[in-house]
């Protein structure tokens, strides 16, 4: 369970790429801080079962297959959320994918299908959402960005590009929307011990044991992130105790980027 210094009840939230990692450690967290939750992702089975998960718990909780790099499904999710819900406070845009390959080893597919992922799916989601708390008068929307959007990294050149301009899209809307209620931030995480790290392992040919080892030893904290410790940077800006937060890009990264 979480400490609860803050509570999320009363919200209603919507997650994107919940079904694994970091989103469905920040679904189960929203949810144990008292949040109605809308859980967005690609894989049916999965978000089945992160749904049973949150019901298990007593948690009210629904989940809606789609991508995120088709506008009108972005459209829909928020629609349905609302529908189901009554309002929209919160938005997590989690969902993500990663490409290892330098900048001429990318390839023109790889490129377009990381920022149309990272990028684009989580403007037409927030662009959606931004509508409705507008309306509301107020919301907050957390962005999933990376330590890698504040810094360069080799083999990563289309996931670098994709995580910059998160960050840089955050301090877009937040300035657009302060006057209307609407706070938006980034998070910006190190390696983490989620399934699309180790699939970044795979990519650049390194068992799971090398490349945890390989993990730890670049960080100045000597290890990885857990997803529950990126999700409760997430739960906390998103809540009513950073209220004065908005436009920030936060590294939750050991110390990474402090270097």
């Amino acid at each position: 369970m979480t400490s609860q210094l803050y509570t999320l009840e009363g919200k209603v939230a919507l997650i994107t790429g919940a079904t694994s990692g970091i989103g469905s450690a920040c679904a189960r967290e929203m949810s144990e801080l008292g949040a109605r939750v809308m859980l967005s992702g690609r894989n049916e089975e999965r978000g089945a079962a992160c749904l049973g998960a949150l019901g298990e718990l007593g948690r009210e909780a629904a989940f809606l297959a789609g991508d995120v790099r088709d506008a009108a499904f972005c459209e829909r999710v928020v629609a349905e959320t609302c529908e189901r819900f009554g309002r929209l406070d919160i938005l997590v845009n989690s969902a993500g994918i990663s490409h290892a390959a330098s900048t001429l080893d990318t390839t023109d597919a790889q490129w377009y299908e990381t920022i149309e992922t990272n990028l684009s799916g989580l403007f037409f989601v927030s662009r959606a959402a931004l509508r409705v708390m507008r309306a509301q008068g107020a919301g907050a929307i957390v962005h999933v960005s990376s330590d890698w959007g504040l810094v360069g990294a080799a083999q990563a050149a289309a996931y670098c590009a994709s995580k910059a301009g998160v960050v840089a899209l955050a301090r877009s809307m937040a300035l657009d929307h302060a006057r209307d209620g609407i706070r938006v931030n980034a998070i910006c995480p190190g390696d983490t011990d989620t399934p699309m790290m180790l699939e970044s392992y795979r990519q650049l040919g390194l068992s799971v044991e090398a490349g945890e080892r390989a993990s730890a030893a670049d960080i100045p904290m000597g290890r990885m992130a857990t997803p529950e410790e990126v999700s409760h940077a997430i739960c906390f800006l998103a809540s009513d105790a950073a209220r004065f937060i908005t436009g920030a890009a936060l590294p939750i990264d050991g110390g990474n980027t402090a270097r």
